[in-house]
């Protein structure tokens, strides 16, 4: 829905009512992802689009009947329905959609029209809808802020669900992700309760990777697959291009310190040093260090890290700035190739954001998921730092 807030805004600031369909769920070749969104007003005007074309005639016809009916439903689409070509969804996937109207008085007008202001003003937020379970709940509505604040509620009664739905709203957009959660209806992480849509409203987490070697590629196509925006930098122009890192969102041929002095980080970012040179490693760790990030690591053999530290602390750095450097980088999983590596780097990366430690589930007491309080993507990543 996130991606039509700027005239949604506008239409409830004129007190239109409307109804707005958003994409659940996709299989196959759908067009469009989870959180794209058609709304239509009460004088049948439409913006938006769910499909790119496919099944949006019906969608529309969904829309004005819940305008008129006040009920939000949850409807499939999908090339193996009798009336999947009738409504021209012919591309062999299949969407499921939530039509929900947003009524003058509707109970998710306050929290929606929060939620339509904060995105067009770009401020990260999460929305949480019922889109599955319990029908009295469905469409209900609960606005998660990156403070660790909340709007809204499931209804009287709900309260811990209200918390464990907002913990997981954060955990979503603290990852900068839209997509489903399930939840038991007491409030538990146990599937098979009630379905949440969690539509994130944040740019994506930056991952810069220092260091232009076959680790690196191998690290940009794990960051990509976890969602980050993620920028290969190195001083050396001959190993540091395009063609060698074709996946990763920027290729900087820049001194380390130079560029991270000069770029955007935030409490999201994760800085990973592969460059195995003092020359780099030393003024780029020592800036590294003091900045308000989530993660710095650096890889090297325990020998590298010995001298690494010992040049650190040369250079002024403190005990608790020290503490901060995951060296060598990585959990301990026996990696050998540069893609097994990768995986333990990232391994580490969300170990360290969601308060893992890195052990075997197999014969742990320690819950699998763990709420890390009302602090939010902010406090998260201060934290796993």
């Amino acid at each position: 829905m996130f991606d039509i807030a700027g005239e949604l805004v506008r239409w409830c600031e004129e007190g239109r009512e409307f109804a707005v369909a958003t994409v659940v769920s996709v299989g196959g070749s759908a067009p469009r992802g989870p959180g794209a969104a058609l709304a239509v007003d009460g004088r049948g005007t439409v913006i938006g689009s769910v499909s790119g074309g496919c099944v949006e005639g019906a969608v529309y016809d969904l829309c004005v009947q819940a305008l008129e009916d006040g009920g939000t439903v949850v409807e499939r689409f999908g090339y193996s329905d009798e009336d999947a070509f009738a409504v021209g969804l012919t591309c062999g996937g299949v969407i499921e959609v939530m039509v929900t109207p947003v009524g003058v008085r509707s109970a998710v007008r306050e929290v929606v029209a929060s939620a339509l202001s904060a995105a067009a003003s770009g401020g990260p937020v999460a929305l949480a809808r019922v889109v599955g379970g319990q029908p009295g709940l469905l469409g209900r509505a609960l606005l998660a802020h990156a403070d660790g604040s909340f709007e809204g509620s499931y209804g009287d009664g709900f309260a811990e669900l209200d918390r464990t739905a907002a913990a997981e709203a954060r955990a979503m957009l603290d990852a900068g992700r839209t997509g489903t959660v399930e939840l038991a209806e007491d409030g538990t992480n146990c599937p098979g309760g009630l379905t949440l849509l969690v539509e994130s409203n944040v740019p994506p987490p930056r991952m810069i990777v220092f260091g232009a070697i076959d680790f690196a590629a191998a690290l940009v196509r794990a960051g990509k697959f976890l969602g980050y925006h993620v920028t290969v930098c190195d001083a050396r122009p001959v190993f540091t291009t395009r063609a060698r890192f074709p996946e990763a969102d920027e290729v900087v041929v820049d001194w380390p310190h130079r560029y991270l002095r000069g770029t955007e980080t935030d409490g999201r970012t994760v800085l990973c040093v592969l460059t195995h040179d003092a020359r780099f490693d030393i003024p780029l760790l020592e800036l590294a260090l003091r900045m308000p990030v989530a993660f710095v690591g650096a890889m090297g053999s325990r020998r590298t890290h010995t001298d690494r530290e010992r040049r650190l602390r040369d250079a002024g750095l403190r005990d608790h700035e020290l503490a901060r450097l995951r060296s060598p980088i990585g959990l301990d999983i026996g990696a050998r190739t540069p893609e097994e590596t990768a995986l333990s780097i990232v391994a580490e990366i969300v170990a360290a954001r969601r308060g893992g430690t890195g052990a075997p589930l197999t014969g742990s007491a320690a819950p699998i998921h763990r709420d890390r309080g009302p602090r939010g993507a902010a406090g998260d990543a201060e934290e796993a730092a």
